[in-house]
């Protein structure tokens, strides 16, 4: 580190600097048909020099890498070839975050175990939810993460953070008659809660099982479609990157201060905060890759937009406070409780190809590969189904469930009520 900044310093078109120095430790199981074959741990550190340049007004930036291998009279070139690309590049001049130091910790229990007695742990609620007849998980994988990540530049910032996550990856397969059906399954966490795990890995069980009973309806489906938090995540993580620095300053946005995401909303009124941590969520952090203290700060109020987001550099463009990069999307739970998603025939969505999401072309829709078909006496599993529609139709009477759900960064509703699309 000494001589990195050392030769940065030395080198006279360097204006300022930055250093992130990523170091990742992991304990990794690997289990095939229940049994554990490898057991892996790994540590590595990973450290990104980002040279600035000032010329013609301009601020231009560019990246290398250094690793363990590099000599000094390699990184007096890379600086040099960092610098004649800087030059390159015309971005309007900004100021990078300054004299701010301290070591953090994001909230996780993962602190509270060795990683080894953690990933047993973790194992055991995999497995005890291997009990469905037919049902069984053909591999998984498990891996414990302890990110250290440090950041310095020339401005005398030095910050460093240890956040931790969890990554379930497995097969779940079912042997049916006629077919042999698998699935993929990534679940990613940072609080330990052996209960929730097996919960997951039970649903994925049942709804591969599910996926070789399943049905393309031979009959026409005109009901309210339920989503659940994966691909509700992704409809509001388009409405957050819509008024995000970087959008309005390209002027790619398409909603501003003012505006309203819902025009006369019958259903519940829309509510997002952007959040640096959330309990839960695995994107959580104390600063981003600049060094910017994270905190939060609201976007939509009651359907109406009130604030942007985003990163040091595009925030000072716009002339607004920087809230740096933040990554954990919380957003306002509604009216609708448990009864309100079987008080009518409903297409409850399990599993899409993607939710697609166009604001200025007015869609939301997508194909369907796993549905519920809830008709008021019995459920049926269906597949081979596409769902289309208006999308500000589809806003304006979303109902959004009382119960909140996490899944990677997001915090919301975990289901939602959704009317106006047309089912083929």
């Amino acid at each position: 580190m000494n001589t990195i900044m050392k030769l940065l310093q030395a080198n006279k078109d360097v204006a300022d600097y930055k250093i992130n120095i990523h170091r990742k430790e992991t304990c990794e199981l690997f289990y095939i048909h229940g049994k554990l074959e490898t057991v892996r741990a790994a540590d590595n550190c990973e450290k990104e020099v980002t040279v600035y340049v000032d010329h013609d007004g301009f601020k231009g930036d560019a990246q290398f890498y250094v690793y363990p291998s590099t000599t000094e009279e390699q990184l007096v070139c890379l600086i040099s070839e960092a610098v004649a690309k800087a030059k390159l590049i015309n971005n309007k001049s900004y100021s990078l975050p300054s004299a701010e130091t301290g070591s953090f910790i994001v909230e996780s229990n993962f602190r509270d175990y060795e990683s080894t007695t953690l990933a047993s742990m973790i194992s055991d609620a995999v497995f005890e939810a291997n009990t469905l007849s037919g049902a069984s998980l053909n591999s998984v994988e498990i891996f414990i993460n302890k990110h250290t990540e440090t950041v310095v530049n020339s401005l005398g910032l030095h910050k460093t953070q240890v956040r931790y996550d969890a990554m379930v990856e497995a097969i779940p397969t079912f042997n049916g008659d006629q077919q042999s059906v698998e699935l993929y399954e990534q679940y990613n966490f940072s609080q330990f809660d052996p209960k929730d795990i097996t919960e997951e890995i039970a649903g994925k069980l049942q709804e591969v099982k599910l996926r070789n009973e399943a049905i393309t309806p031979a009959f026409p489906l005109n009901c309210k479609v339920v989503l659940n938090k994966l691909e509700l995540s992704e409809l509001f993580w388009n409405l957050a990157d819509d008024l995000n620095y970087a959008s309005i300053y390209s002027h790619s946005n398409l909603r501003s201060k003012g505006d309203f995401v819902q025009k006369n909303p019958t259903g519940d009124k829309i509510g997002i905060t952007m959040c640096g941590q959330i309990n839960g969520c695995i994107r959580s952090a104390k600063f981003d890759s600049d060094g910017l203290s994270l905190s939060s700060i609201r976007l939509i109020e009651n359907s109406e937009v009130v604030g942007y987001y985003g990163a040091n550099r595009y925030g000072q463009y716009l002339k607004e406070i920087p809230t740096g990069n933040l990554r954990c999307l919380s957003v306002d739970t509604g009216s609708a409780d448990e009864a309100a998603f079987s008080a009518e025939p409903t297409l409850e969505v399990i599993s899409m190809s993607g939710l697609q999401v166009d604001f200025y072309s007015d869609y939301i829709g997508g194909e369907i590969r796993l549905a519920y078909y809830h008709d008021g006496n019995k459920v049926t599993a269906v597949t081979g189904v596409s769902i289309s529609g208006s999308l500000s139709e589809v806003l304006q009477d979303i109902r959004l469930s009382q119960k909140a759900g996490i899944y990677d960064g997001y915090c919301g509703p975990e289901k939602a009520i959704l009317d106006h699309l047309k089912i083929f």
